[in-house]
């Protein structure tokens, strides 16, 4: 069933179930806290919370700053500061931003349960449809965006973001084999704004452990070990390798090595083909982060970075290449974004996910030290199969 309650300030739905328990803000249908009952009783919960959360209400330099915590549906994605066509949506659009409407909390399955939401976008009209399932024994979220309406080209993706640890090192990072690997391809934070960076502009990689930053010394950085350096915020992305995957799911992971569990998101790389990775290290000190941020957006995106709907939807730097940085809504076809996030503990032993093996409604994460974690999931949801999990 679900439950009205206001958490850390922002009215939210909550919905759980003896797995996980699961809060969306009303406004901008933001998903956190979440937390994942593991089978040894460990409570996990992954998600960021901003700061200023729990502070006297002000006036934000961007809306989608005023809940900001966990994962949310942004369309279109980034920051959109160029106008398209005459449309200048927010940050993130009016997804991550507006008030979302209770539908229903009805299921057709007695294993599962489900809280619909909707929302009406006005800058370019369209309703969107945001499906939250919970199943039994899955300790994974699963969601299912129906976009109608939005008639026209805009980037999308899952903002997902975690709680960084402060120990260096302590978050251990993997993905599912890329294509291209690229830093962001301008300044992400810029000096005269209060804000710094350590990675380099514009340059590709084919490895998380060697990225190109913007010094001599050291002139490549280990990214699939976090937190780095203090006082930095990076963005850097890839792009699935589509081929060797042979139709499974793209996927993230991250291992918490001192409290030993993994957080990992499963997606369609036909839709989703980019993850943009937001290093934020306490690197930005206007208001209202004030030196005082820390987290990891591990973001499975369509689009161009972070630029938002012009650049998206424009040729760039990715679509030159035949990497999709937009989708097109239309009036025939509702667009289907899914996306499957989820968290369980792992051994003490259980260093960086390797590989992740997709069974009969399980996975099986692999570690480079050897370990296996299976999970039980119904990862064809994501690629599309069925209405529900």
């Amino acid at each position: 069933m679900m439950k009205n309650q206001v958490i850390h300030s922002q009215p939210s739905f909550v919905l759980a179930n003896e797995q996980v328990s699961v809060a969306i803000t009303k406004r901008g249908g933001q998903m956190a806290p979440v937390t994942f009952k593991s089978r040894d009783g460990q409570q996990i919960s992954p998600y960021y919370i901003s700061p200023w959360q729990d502070e006297e209400p002000a006036n934000m330099p961007a809306e989608v700053l005023v809940p900001l915590r966990g994962d949310f549906f942004c369309m279109p994605f980034g920051g959109n500061a160029s106008e398209y066509k005459g449309e200048k949506h927010p940050p993130h659009g009016e997804t991550a931003t507006g008030v979302w409407s209770f539908v229903d909390d009805k299921t057709s399955r007695p294993d599962c349960s489900r809280l619909t939401l909707a929302l009406d976008t006005h800058i370019r009209k369209g309703r969107v449809t945001k499906e939250i399932s919970l199943c039994e024994q899955h300790p994974v979220v699963y969601q299912r965006h129906t976009v109608h309406g939005f008639v026209g080209p805009t980037p999308v993706g899952h903002h997902a973001t975690l709680a960084m640890p402060d120990d260096v090192g302590t978050f251990r990072i993997s993905t599912s084999p890329f294509r291209l690997g690229m830093t962001n391809p301008g300044v992400f934070s810029d000096p005269a704004c209060g804000e710094y960076q350590l990675l380099a502009i514009g340059k590709t990689f084919g490895d998380l452990k060697e990225i190109p930053t913007l010094l001599k010394d050291p002139a490549c950085i280990d990214c699939s070990r976090l937190p780095l350096r203090r006082g930095f915020s990076d963005l850097f992305a890839v792009v699935a390798d589509i081929e060797a995957l042979n139709g499974t799911p793209a996927w993230s992971a991250a291992v918490n090595t001192k409290e030993h569990w993994v957080w990992f998101s499963l997606r369609d790389p036909r839709n989703l083909p980019t993850t943009a990775f937001w290093l934020e290290n306490h690197g930005r000190h206007s208001f209202p982060w004030n030196g005082r941020n820390q987290c990891l957006g591990i973001e499975d995106i369509c689009g161009f970075f972070a630029d938002g709907l012009a650049a998206s939807v424009n040729e760039n730097t990715l679509s030159d290449q035949g990497i999709a940085t937009a989708i097109t809504c239309s009036d025939a076809t509702p667009a289907d974004i899914r996306s499957i996030q989820g968290a369980v503990s792992v051994p003490a032993t259980f260093d960086r996910v390797a590989e992740i093996c997709f069974g009969d409604n399980e996975i099986t994460l692999r570690s480079e030290s050897g370990q296996l974690v299976t999970v039980p999931l119904n990862y064809k949801f994501v690629l599309g199969e069925g209405l529900q999990p």
